[in-house]
Order: C-alpha cells, then structure tokens, then sequence
C-alpha cells in the first residue's frame, strides 16, 4: 500500500495492527522473523539515510517486528534499535517546524507527515515500555541473587543502563509536544489518542517503585515537564485527575512525586486549577469507603499533607471541601487535613496585617485544631500536638490563644497514649522556649510587678472617673442639685430693698448680653448664687431686648421668673442633655476661672495613651503570669512521669527539665533533682539523656575566663548539694564520676575546689564542706586527684582545732574512702588492693577525734564516727586493732565519765549515772564496728584469700610439681590485734593442712571433675563463717564487752527511755545480730518485741530495716517471724509504713520471704494517703507483674482478705485496689481460670459485701467469649444474687465491654447470658417481695446464726494477741508428723480460698483446680476447734 494512501491509526493492543479496521487503515503485513530483523533494521537505516524521517512509512513493519520479538532477539539489537528510533523522532523534530510554517503544504505531504509522527511516537513509546517491563522484572529476579550475581548481571549488560536512557527519550517526546503539530491534523483538532500515548507512557514510568530514588531524580523531572507541556497545550487535565487519583490509591511511593509534580504544574505552568480538580475527587470520596481502603488513605492523607507544605494558598481555597473527611472514620485523612490547616496557618494566615476575612478563616482553623485535640483516636490527638508546636516553634499562634493552647497541652498529659504524652511535652517545651513573655518565668517573681501594675491601673482608672464625671456631668442633673441652695438665696434677696443693687457701670457699658450671659453661667457654676441673681436683676433691666432677657411672663411670680431665666442661661436655650459643655462658656474663661474646665486635647491625648500602655502593661504581665503557672502545674504531673517504662517519653521529660531550669522556674530544680536516679537505669539512652542534661545545665557555665566559669561551675553543682539525701549523692556522685574519666571537668575546676577546700580563696564553712564533697566525687574517676593530696586533706578536716568541725571531718573521710575500691575483689585481679599502714596519721588523727569527741554531746559526731570506722575498714592494714584501740579508748572515756559521776564519798546505794549522749555514742560506736568487721571479714579478707588462692594454683600448674609448702592457702593476711579472729585462723590453717593430706585420694576426681575451686570456695566461706559465729562475740573479744550493756539498754525502754538512746541501741543490736546466726537467734525475740511494741517510729523503723537485712543473712531463723514483718505495712507512723514497704519490696522481689497471703497488706498501701507510699506500692505490684503467674497466684487470697468483715477494707479502697490489681491479668487463660475461681467463690462468701466485691472483680477483668462462656457454665453460683441492684450492674457492665469486639457468632452467647441476667434479677426481686409480705420479721434469722462465729473470731483474736511475741516454733517439729509431713510433700501446697485462716499457715500461692468448692454448702470454720483440741 502507498503511503500517501493509508491512515495510520493508533491501536489499543499490537494486535490489531495485524487485522484490517478499516477503509485506507494501515495493516502490518509481515511479522518478519528473528533472523530477519538485522538486514531488515539495517535497510530502514540506509532508507533514512536516503529519505529522512518519512522513512518510516514504509519500514514500520521492521520495528514492529522487533517489538514483537523483543523478549527473544539479541540486545544489541534492542539497543540498537532503540538509539535508530530516538535519531528518527529527533530528525522529525527538526523537520517539523519547516513543515508546519508552509503554508503551500499539500494534503499528502500533511498526512505522511502525520503518520510517520504516529508512527515514531509509537515505535518509540513501545520500546521504551518494553525495555521499563524487562528492567522491573530483570531488578526483582536480582533480590534473590547474591551480590556477586548482580555483578555478574550488570557485566552482561555492555554498558548500557536503562536507567540512564529514559531521561533523553522523555526530552524528546517534550521538545516533540512543544511544536504546534495540531495543525497536522484535520481541523487542527489533535486526536486524543496521541495524547494518551505520550502520556501513558509517564504513568507506566511512574508505577516503578525505584522512580521515587534519589538517582532517578532526572528522570522524575522529565516526565513533570513533558506531562506539564500535554496539562498547558493539549487540555490533558480531566484525565490527569482520574490518573492520579488512580495511582494514590494503589501506589504508596507515588505520593511525593506526584506531590512534586502538581505543586511545579500549578506554579510554574499556571495550572493551579489542576489542585482544585484533584482536591475535589478526593474530597468526594466516601468516608467509609476510606475507612475500608487503609492503602488508599494513606496515599491521599501524604499527597495532602506534601501538597500543602508546597502550595497552601493554592490548597486554601479548596479546602472546605476536604472538611467532611474530619468526621470520617480514617484517622490518618483527619491528620492529613488538620496538616492542612495548619500548614496554612504557618505559611498564608500569618502575621499582623492580615484582614478581618483572613483572621476570621486563621481563627476557624485554628478552632478545628484544638477540637481534635480531644479526637478518639490517639494518632490525631499526637498530630495535633506536633503541628501545634510547628505553629508555636514558627511564632505564628496568636497570643490571645497561648492559655487555651497550653491548657490543652497540660491536659494531654495525662492522656493515655504514650506517644500524646511525648507531643504534649514537646510543645510545652516549645512554649517555654518560644514565649513571648521573659526569659525567666517563675510565677513568684512575676506575682508582685503584677500586683503592682495592676493597683496602678485601678488608679489611673479610678482618676479617669472622676475626671470624666466633672466634665460630662449633665447640666440638668447640676441644676437640680444647685436648685434648693439658689433658691432660698433668691427668697432672701427679694425680701431685701433693691436700692443700690443693680449691674456696674463698667459691665454695662463695656459686656454684650452674651458676654453677661456668659458670666452669669460661671457665678452660678462657682456656686456664687448671690452674685449671680444681682447681675441677673440688672441684666433684666438693662437688656429688655435682648434673649433671654427679654421673654419674662409677667403672670408669673418674680421668683419663679428669676428661676426660670437662671435655668435658661445655665442649661441653654436648648436641650441641656444635648449641649454637655457649652461652647461660648468656655471660650469666656478667664485665666483665673479655670475650676472644672476640660482639659486641653493634647493632655487628653496623652493621659489615653498612658491608659493604653498600663492596660497593656498589665493584660502583658497576667498572661505571663498565668503562662508561668500553667507551666508550674505541668511541672507536677510531667515529673511523675520520668520513671515511666518508655524510653522516649523518660528523655523528653529529662529534656524538659532541662529547658524548664534554663528559663528560672522555681520548681524545675526538683525535677532536675528527681531525675538523678535514672543515671542507674539500664537503659542506655535514659542514662546518657541524664548525663547530657547534667551536662548542658552545668558543665556549660557562663564566664568571662575558665576560672570564672570554674567559679560558676561548683556554686551551682554546690545549690544540689543543699539539704541532698543520701541517694541524691549517690547520683551525683556517679555523674561526676563519668565528667571526670571523660575529662569534662577542666583542670581549673579541680585547682578552684582545692582553693577553697584550703581556704586560700575566701569561703564559708558550707562552701568548704560542699567543696571537699565535690573532690571525693571526683576522686571516684581519678583517684589521684584525692590521693596525690592525702596529707594536706587530712590536715584539713582531721586538724587538732577546737571545737572540731565535724561535718568537714566527714566529708573528709567520704573523699578518702573513695580512693579505694569498695567492690569485693574478682578473681582475675592479680594484684593486692591499696591499703596504709596502721601508723599512718590519717588513722592515729581518726582515732584521736573518735576517742575525745565521745565525750561531747554533738549530734554531727555521730556520722562523722560511722565514716571514720567505714574508712579504717576500706585502707587500714589491720583496721580491727585501729578499732579495737578506738573502742578501748571510748570505753576508758566512759569509764572515767562514770567514776566522775560518783566521788569515793557519796553512799555506795546511790547508782552512778552516766550521761545518756555518752551511752548513745558508745554502742553506736560498737554498732558500727560489728557491721563493719563483718563486711571486712566477708569482703576483703574473703576477698584476699580468693586471690592468693588463685595466685598459688596458677604457680602450681606452672610448676607441674606441686608441693606441700605450696598448698592454696595464704600466710600472710595481717591478723596481728585483731578483734578475736586471729589466732584461730592461724589454728585453721594446721588443721586445713592436716585435711588437706588426708584428703588426698580425692584430689584427682575433685580436679577431674572441675570441682576443685569450688571447694576451696566452700572452705574459706567455712572458715569466715566459723570465725563470725565462735569468736567475734565470744566472751573474751572487745566486740563481745558490749553486748550485755547494748542487751540491758535494749530489754529496759522504760529505764532507758531517751528517744535517741532508744533508736542507737535497737540500730547496734541489728547490727551485732548481723554477726552471728546463734546469737540472733537468741535475739529475735527482743528484735520483734521492740519491732512491734515500741513507741518510738524511728526504732520502729531502724528495726524494720535491720530485721530485712537479717531475712537475708538468715532467712530460715526470721522466716517464722515473716508475719510480723508485714504487721508493720499498717504502722500508725507513716515513716515506718514507708519503711516497710520498701524493705518488703526487696525482700519479696529477691525471693527471701515467702509471699503468702499477708502480701493483701502490700496492697492496702495502694490506697494509703501518702503519696510516696502509694507510689511504692504500685511500683512493688509494677515488678511483681514481671514474676510469672505470681500476682494471679495471689489474687484469690487478697480479695478474700480485703472483703472480709474483719481486717479487710471499706468498699470504695477495694474498689481501687483491686482495680489496679486486675489490670495485670492479660492472658486469656489466667482470665478464664480467675472468672471460674471468682464465680464458686460466691458459694462460700457469707456477707452482701463479699457478693458485691466479687462481682467488681468479674466486671473488671477482660473477659473473652471463652470467659463469658466460664461465667455461663458457673451461672448457678451467682444466679441468686442477681436481686441486689450493684451486682446486676456489675455483670451487666461485663454485657457492654463484650459487645463492643464482639464477633457476630459470639453475640448470640452474649444475649443468651443478658436475658438470664435480667431474668434473674426480676424474678428475685419478686421473691424478695413476696419474702417480706409472707414472712414478716422473720430476716433477722440469717444475721443471728452468724452471731457466734464472728464472737469466737474476736475471742480467738484477743487470746492471740496476749501472746503476740511467743517464739514461732522451728520447722523441724512438724517432723513429729511423719505422716502429714508426706501427705503434704506429695501435693503443691495451694491458697486457701477463706479468709479465716491463720496468716501464719505456710501456703504456697498457686491455685489448683481441686481448690474450686464442688458443694453449695458454706465452709465451716473448724480451725480454731483443730487449734484448741
């Protein structure tokens, strides 16, 4: 077929280029074959060659048979192929526009023009297609292959990289749309089928998910500017729309490019109506249909979101129409609009000039935005906040909306979502460090300017009153006020003779009537009323023709005449309310006549604007106000959420204190404070966000010089050591540490401490003392800055002054101590641990102070004693005999003390007395020195022995020929003066060695099977043990003098009842029963009798924390005893609660106690009225959690115990607790089982109380449909009870959370298990009231037969507590049953459900299916029967 006599049509499929459409249709004729395709290609080149671009009519066949074939044919052909069609487009492009501007173009030469311009585009768009479909699948067969296979791939493919291919291809289609070819066509109307071609080709490049990657960006910006050219010049904006919205929905990556693309479209090709059309369609669809379509959503939520970052004032004018998808079910299209908004805020509505409309639309947005900050959904309410603190951080929020907007940031922080939680601390913390109000915002500071300003203001107003109430008076309410006085001056004067009484000469010659009028208006203003009537008489008579004097009714009295003329002149001729200041008046004025004159309208100026500026002034200093207290409130509730469990809400807390101290908020300082501790958290990020605020608020000082900033530096590390306990230090303490082996701290720092702690530099004794404190912490990091300097700190704090300065000795022995390592010695440290010697004069000053300051009633001796004896122990070489003497010497002290007391001649009957302090301080000094021999032996010498054991086996298997002299035991341990242990370690080695020979048949299977350092373990723990139990308290040691002193203080309170007295001498006896397990055993008795009988609440609770230490030094001796312990939860004393719950959380925690069904004490405390307390409570219940099944085990026992009529709680605190309970049951099967166990308990309750309490316990678990299922299997236990309204309640509440998620099969068990409820609850109270029409009083039966047992509960109660503190019996007496012994053995032991047993019964918590009651019939309470038989 000719060329010029065929059409070329562009198909839909490449198939029907093979069938015949239609008259003059072009038909591919030949689909040549593989083989045939190089010739071919090479003729159509050569035809090109000869005839240009029209080539292509005639060898259209050739390309479409490559493309038929591309899968199969060679890729060099391909490539070939496809820079040929790029060189035939480009030379078309070229020849184009020499074709259009013939105007002599003949209708052959317009159409083979026209087709061969098909025919290209078409070729070369199906190339480029195919080579984009074999690339996608080619890059997704390479995830599989290794990197090697890749490479191997990439090789293969000669350099070409299609990648880089696709951008020339795309300007070449642009450059060919940019030619006005519509006039190729008929009516120059250009088909849209073209247009589709050229363009569909961008959207199948756009569907790879690699077009979005930063190294295909040029090829992003040529399909933006080629789709751009069809949007501007060939009407292609209908179908971009539906294509785009098309491709949101099923192509997640194509958001921000397409984002991209329309934001360059509606600015730089001024198609800004193409956003409306795409806002528009996505605004049209439906709610619901999003809420089912989360990929789709998502893809509309991010293109508005980007899109309005980009253009806003472009999206503003469509945004209404977005607003139905704000009550729409998909949260992330509510996010994307109010992104919106606020994004229009920021970038269109912002500033100070804008216009009424524009203000009106900001304030409706901004509206919209704090609504959702109250949204159902956690992620909108988290968006809000975010943008907010955009708005805030950009400074585009009004200040009128500061309060709303920081109140709804404060009350998110008590939202639930964690994520809130973290936005609502951010923009808080935005607030703080954008606020338009002061850099220092401490309410206190703010409150008097305030009320300072503000009484000024209330002045100027008041003045301003009083001032406008002269000068707007009105003329009527004047003349009515001056009526009565002017009245009867007139009577008077017209009873006087008128001789002589007329208007001067000079007024009446010289003054116009106006003038006099005039003046006659002042006299009277100046209430000059006698004046004023003459000159009025004269005037009369003077100016008869003239107004007003002239219009006198004759028929009048003359009075009422005069009264009427005055009135006239005063208020004028007309309305008097109208005219308020009478021009010519004023105008009149004399100098001297000035009285109540209007002020000058400068002045009046100027007195407004002084008005302005103190309202301002004032309305400025309440908002900074009340944004101070705002952020104070915060404070409270944020601080309670630096211990939460997620990390990232602890930093941004940590990162708001930090902000909040900058800015001078009095209270920050104890959040910087309370965040101390977290330097001990296991987090890593929690630790370095402490060490990172610590070090931007205080290792950042400001200063001139590094001396100055080193000055700053310590004042303010010196304000947190103010009134710091003993853990803040602790924290403190550790942070320094890691300043220091960092080299954070400068030299200057350290040189400034050691001035002042020397005195060179000025300083009071705080500052010094805080100095020295500061040197002992850093001497943790770098113990040479401390040990380079140990003299001259000893002369310091340790010098022979009077008095001495007990506090700096302390701190003195504090920085000493931490030279040394305090940790037990490993056994991989080869070398010994630093110790002085005994001579050293740092012991022999300690000694001294210790020995002369006993003597003395100073209460600071005390701690200074307890740091003397822990550093004697920590570097002494012997420090027993260092103690030894220094306990001698106290002792002597004592002694002499006494003999002062009682001269040789009093009475020998009268008892010498000695003084209360000095017997305080002896055993306290003793106390000390037991505990602190203790940890030596247990430690260092344990310690020692381990490393030169390990030393001596290494030298043996380097030797390979072991000896005797070479045994793994260590001579050389200084035991020289020791306090009772020296000589029998010396006899242990003999009889070790002795041992050892005799032993040594087993030394070849002990070292086979690896067991040899383990019994040398046990043998140095024997030999440590045995010296703690035979010798430190035997009769002869130094120790062992003061235990019948501390015995006799301790058993007589009434004798010796001097409160601190008291509290040291229960404090040593713990200590000395931390010695010695036959020695305690013998005391805890008195320990557990002063635990609980004392009135004192810091022997109380000094006792609660020994008796902790010995559950753990002894457990099996305290366990029987475990009762009393948790007695002290309910302390009277709030310190000793506090206390308790803290030993007890330890002890529970570390499995040292059994947790047995007094842990319903523990949960009393959730509710306790400290909040510290409660606090510890939760956090004890918080760890438990993580245990197992231990809170599940337990909760059985707990509401059965704190529902019961005796000892349990009110209902509202069982309520909370058991709430907080309950919510650490998460597990279905936990659930299942407790709704089972709950369900029979109804069997065995006895009160209306318990029935209550049980059926809040069900209603609070998260029951499933296996759950519901449970409670309707076990209705019949409960069935009964449903008359009482709060249990129907109850179950009904478990009705409405089942139906929220239930499935539609579970709802049908759901109504079965409502209409037994309601059924039952009518038909008892139909029984109830037939109950009492037919029976009467007979309901009083019930409550008598329960008369008896609780009286035999009460008798039992007060029989035990005669003998509350009779030592529990040992364990090994129920040896006595063999029988029972086994029975028990063969079973767990389980809870038991009554909450009668006795708290001393041994159970373990773990419910057992067996426990569950079969019988309806209620549990008889037969244990006290079995206890009295």
């Amino acid at each position: 077929m000719s060329p010029q006599l065929y059409e070329f049509h562009l198909p839909l499929s490449p198939e029907e280029l093979l069938k015949s459409g239609g008259v003059n249709q072009y038909v591919v004729q030949e689909v040549l074959s593989i083989k045939h395709l190089p010739s071919h290609l090479k003729a159509f080149q050569a035809a090109f060659r000869a005839q240009g671009p029209l080539a292509m009519l005639e060898h259209f066949d050739t390309i479409y048979s490559i493309l038929h074939h591309f899968r199969s044919i060679d890729p060099g052909l391909k490539e070939d192929t496809l820079e040929f069609l790029m060189k035939v487009v480009s030379r078309h492009s070229q020849e184009l526009p020499t074709v259009l501007d013939d105007a002599a173009l003949s209708v052959s030469n317009r159409s083979a023009h026209l087709n061969a311009l098909k025919m290209n585009c078409y070729a070369l768009i199906r190339l480029l297609e195919s080579f984009e479909t074999m690339t996608s699948q080619t890059s997704l067969m390479d995830l599989d292959l290794s990197g090697k296979g890749r490479k191997a791939r990439a090789k293969s493919a000669h350099g070409f990289d299609w990648e880089e291919e696709r951008q020339p291809i795309l300007q070449l289609l642009t450059q060919l749309l940019q030619l006005d070819i519509r006039h190729l066509w008929n009516h120059s109307i250009i088909e849209e089928e073209f247009i589709s071609l050229v363009t569909g080709c961008c959207y199948r490049l756009l569907e790879n998910p690699t077009i979005s990657h930063q190294k295909n960006r040029p090829t992003r910006e040529a399909i933006t500017r080629l789709l751009g050219v069809a949007l501007t010049r060939y009407n292609h904006m209908l179908s971009a729309t539906v294509k785009i919205i098309q491709m949101l929905q099923h192509f997640e990556h194509l958001a921000s490019v397409l984002v991209a693309a329309v934001s360059l479209w509606a600015t730089d090709y001024g198609m800004k109506s193409i956003v409306g059309e795409i806002v528009r369609e996505i605004g049209q669809k439906c709610p619901q249909e999003l809420s089912r379509d989360p990929s789709g959503a998502k893809g509309f939520a991010t293109f508005l979101t980007e899109l309005a970052e980009r253009v806003p004032a472009i999206l503003m004018s469509s945004i209404c129409i977005l607003l139905d998808h704000l009550d729409g079910e998909n949260y992330m299209m509510r996010n994307a609009v109010l992104a919106a908004m606020a994004e229009m805020v920021l970038q269109v509505l912002n500033g100070d000039q804008l216009e009424a409309a524009a203000r009106d639309t900001r304030d409706q947005f901004l509206d919209t935005l704090q609504a959702h900050g109250h949204d159902v959904n956690s992620f909108v309410r988290s968006r809000v906040l975010q943008l907010f603190t955009r708005i805030v951080q950009q400074k585009a929020l009004p200040l009128t909306r500061f309060q709303a907007v920081v109140a709804l940031a404060v009350g998110r922080l008590a939202d639930k979502s964690v994520l809130v939680c973290k936005n609502a601390i951010q923009l808080l913390a935005s607030f703080l460090a954008n606020n338009p109000f002061s850099c220092k915002l401490s309410d206190t500071d703010l409150a008097g300017p305030l009320q300072k300003e503000t009484q000024k203001l209330q002045e100027m107003r008041v003045q301003r009153r009083a001032a406008a109430a002269s000068t707007v008076l009105d003329p009527e309410e004047e003349w009515g006020a001056m009526l009565p006085e002017l009245k009867a001056t007139l009577q008077q004067l017209l009873k006087l003779p008128q001789e002589g009484e007329g208007m001067p000469e000079e007024i009446a010659k010289t003054e116009t009537a106006k003038e006099v009028e005039s003046r006659i208006r002042r006299l009277l203003a100046k209430a000059s009323y006698r004046q004023a009537i003459i000159l009025a008489r004269g005037a009369i008579g003077h100016f008869q023709e003239s107004q007003p004097f002239c219009h006198m009714d004759p028929e009048d009295s003359e009075e009422t005449r005069f009264l009427t003329l005055l009135g006239t002149i005063f208020k004028g001729p007309e309305a008097p309310t109208q005219e308020k200041t009478p021009q010519g008046a004023v105008g009149n004025l004399g100098s001297g006549e000035t009285g109540c004159e209007d002020k000058s309208e400068p002045e009046k100026g100027r007195e407004n604007d002084e008005l302005v500026k103190q309202e301002m002034l004032v309305q400025y200093l309440q908002d900074a106000y009340s944004f101070s207290q705002k952020i104070t409130e915060a404070i409270g509730i944020i601080s309670k959420m630096m211990y939460e469990h997620t990390t990232t809400v602890v930093q941004e807390v940590i990162e708001f204190f930090v902000m909040v101290f900058q800015f001078g908020v009095p209270q920050a300082l104890f959040g910087v404070r309370r965040m101390l501790p977290l330097i001990w958290s296991k987090e890593p990020g929690v630790r370095e966000a402490v060490l990172n605020a610590y070090r931007q608020l205080y290792l950042k000082p400001k200063g001139d010089s590094a001396r100055a900033k080193a000055q700053t530096l310590i004042h303010n590390l010196s304000l947190l050591l103010v009134d710091a306990s003993v853990g803040t230090i602790q924290c403190l303490e550790e942070i320094i540490c890691e300043f220091v082996q960092k080299d954070e701290l400068k030299p200057a720092v350290t040189q400034v401490l050691w001035e002042r702690a020397t005195e060179k530099v000025p300083c009071s004794p705080l500052e010094r003392c805080s100095s020295v404190m500061l040197l002992g912490m850093m001497a943790r990091g770098k113990p040479e800055i401390v040990g380079s300097n140990l003299d001259t700190l000893v002369s310091i704090g340790l010098d022979e002054k009077f008095p001495p300065d007990y506090r700096l000795a302390q701190q003195v022995c504090h920085a000493i101590t931490n030279i040394s390592d305090r940790r037990k010695p490993s056994l991989g440290k080869r070398h010994p641990p630093f110790r002085l010697p005994q001579e050293h004069c740092l012991f022999e000053r300690l000694r001294e102070m210790v020995t002369k300051g006993i003597v003395h009633p100073d209460p600071l001796w005390i701690p200074f004693k307890e740091a003397a004896v822990t550093l004697i122990y920590q570097l002494a070489e012997g420090p027993e005999a260092i103690c030894a003497q220094m306990l001698q010497g106290c002792a002597k002290q004592a002694l002499e003390k006494l003999e002062e007391k009682s001269p040789p001649q009093e009475a020998p009957k009268d008892t010498p007395m000695l003084p209360t302090f000095l017997l305080m301080n002896l055993l306290s000094l003793a106390g000390d020195v037991a505990l602190q021999q203790l940890v030596h032996l247990e430690q260092a010498v344990s310690g020692e022995l381990c490393r030169r054991r390990v030393l001596q086996e290494e030298q043996e298997h380097k030797a390979k020929d072991p000896k005797e002299k070479n045994l793994p035991f260590p001579r050389a341990i200084h035991v020289k003066g020791r306090i009772g242990w020296n000589q029998n370690c010396l006899r242990t080695r003999d009889s070790w060695l002795l041992s050892h020979q005799n032993a040594s048949s087993e030394a070849t299977m002990e070292e086979e099977m690896g067991l040899v350092g383990a019994t040398a373990d046990d043998t140095e723990a024997e030999l440590i043990r045995g010296i703690c139990e035979l010798e430190l308290l035997d009769g002869k040691q130094t120790l062992a003098a003061f235990v019948p002193l501390l015995l006799k203080v301790c058993n007589n309170p009434g004798l010796y009842s001097n409160p601190e007295l008291c509290a040291a001498a229960s404090l040593a006896l713990g200590k000395f029963c931390m010695i010695s397990a036959t020695f305690c055993d013998s005391q805890l008795r008195l320990l557990f009798t002063m635990l609980e009988k004392s009135s004192l609440p810091t022997v109380r609770s000094n006792l609660m924390i020994a008796t902790g230490d010995l559950a753990i030094r002894f457990p099996n001796l305290v366990d029987p005893w475990t009762p009393h312990l948790y007695a002290r939860l309910r302390d009277p004393a709030q310190q000793v609660r506090k206390t308790a719950g803290l030993v007890m959380t330890h002890l529970i925690l570390k499995d040292m106690v059994k947790v047995k069904g007094q842990v319903s004490e523990m949960a009393v405390l959730l509710i306790d009225p400290a909040p510290q307390i409660a606090a510890l409570a939760k956090n004890f219940f918080n760890e438990l959690s993580h245990k197992g099944n231990a809170i599940y085990n337990l909760l059985p026992d707990i509401i059965s115990r704190l529902s019961a009529p005796e000892g349990g709680v009110e209902e509202e605190p069982f309520h909370t607790i058991m709430k907080q309970l309950l919510s650490y049951i998460t597990k279905d099967k936990q659930t299942e089982s407790l709704v089972e166990k709950l369900c029979q308990r109804f069997r065995t309750a006895r009160t209306e109380r318990q029935y209550r309490d049980l059926a809040y316990c069900v209603s609070q678990l998260p029951l499933t449909e296996r759950g519901l299922r449970k409670m309707l299997d076990n209705f019949d236990c409960f069935g009964d009870k449903l008359s009482d309204e709060s249990i129907f309640s109850a179950f009904l509440s478990v009705v409405g959370k089942l139906r929220r998620g239930a499935k539609p099969e579970g709802k049908a068990v759901i109504d079965e298990f409502e209409q037994k409820l309601r059924a039952c609850h009518t038909r008892g109270l139909d029984a109830i009231e037939e109950f009492e029409m037919g029976q009467g009083g007979s309901q009083r039966a019930p409550s008598a037969k329960k008369l008896p047992a609780v009286s035999r509960h009460r008798h039992l109660a007060s029989a035990a507590s005669d003998n509350d503190f009779v030592t529990p019996e040992p364990r090994r007496t129920t040896r006595r049953h063999p029988n029972t012994q086994q029975q028990v053995s063969k079973k767990k032991l389980r809870i038991v459900f009554s909450s009668d047993e006795s708290s001393e019964e041994e159970l373990s918590a773990e419910m057992m299916e067996d426990e569950t009651p079969k019988k309806t019939t209620p549990i008889r309470r037969a244990s006290a029967h079995r206890q009295r038989s």
